[in-house]
């Protein structure tokens, strides 16, 4: 893998690179980073692209507010400095978010959407009354660590997941209650049939932030929409189980033009 960085509309994005072919451009969730992709980057004949996305990781922050279609305006505007050709987009939790408004406003910059414990269309409402423990886990690395381990129960690298606390720690400040108020906020649900390609939805089901009902409804609203269910995963499939994940995504992608 080769790592590098790119400046978009002022902002340094840190990205990760993989192999050759066809692009799939993996886009985190929240805490995230790249480095939750790092353990599926190896996809036989294509070309896998993970970012920090800004006011993540190694990435620069933004200025206040915080807004899931800005952060998508900022992947579609990596995408075209890469010069990547309608890649797969694969969005993890917020990062599905992120992933499905690149691929509703801007039709051009994709050719499929895998979707994984994905945000739904609607997006995901954090009553306020839990914004307190937001702000915990953010000053309070091991309060952090142990809200990160309910969403990867069956992970056990520990060394490595260490390094997704690390990652997490670095999320610019206005994020951590920012993400979850723009969560709250965004909604594409009456755009969603406007998407013809194909959309894949993951989901692990072990998840106790998305639940298999807000699953199927993210499937059901594509035209194309299909969902896949992983028995022996929480919300984190990708740092879980990767080889299903790898599976699945090739199995998809075999019908993908």
């Amino acid at each position: 893998m080769v790592d590098s960085f790119v400046t978009i509309a002022g902002i340094s994005m840190f990205y990760v690179v993989a192999g050759e072919g066809v692009p799939i451009v993996y886009i985190h969730g929240n805490t995230g980073s790249s480095r939750w992709f790092s353990r599926v980057m190896e996809i036989p004949g294509y070309k896998t692209i993970a970012l920090d996305m800004p006011n993540f990781g190694r990435s620069g922050a933004l200025p206040e507010p915080v807004d899931l279609h800005r952060y998508a305006d900022y992947v579609a505007g990596f995408i075209r400095e890469l010069k990547l050709e309608k890649p797969v987009l694969v969005g993890h939790s917020l990062g599905g978010a992120v992933a499905q408004s690149i691929a509703l406003r801007y039709p051009e910059l994709s050719r499929a959407m895998i979707l994984v414990d994905s945000s739904s269309p609607r997006g995901l409402l954090t009553p306020k009354d839990r914004y307190p423990l937001i702000e915990m886990m953010r000053k309070d690395r091991a309060f952090l660590s142990k809200a990160l381990a309910a969403t990867v129960p069956t992970l056990q690298d520990s060394a490595f997941f260490e390094s997704l606390v690390d990652d997490a720690m670095a999320m610019a400040e206005p994020a951590w209650i920012g993400n979850a108020e723009a969560l709250g906020k965004f909604d594409i649900s009456e755009r969603t049939g406007e998407y013809g390609k194909p959309v894949l939805v993951i989901w692990g089901k072990m998840d106790y932030i998305i639940t298999e009902a807000m699953a199927r409804e993210t499937a059901e609203a594509y035209p194309a929409g299909d969902l896949r269910i992983v028995e022996s995963a929480g919300h984190s499939v990708i740092v879980e189980n990767p080889g299903q994940f790898r599976e699945l995504v090739v199995s998809f992608l075999r019908n993908v033009k």
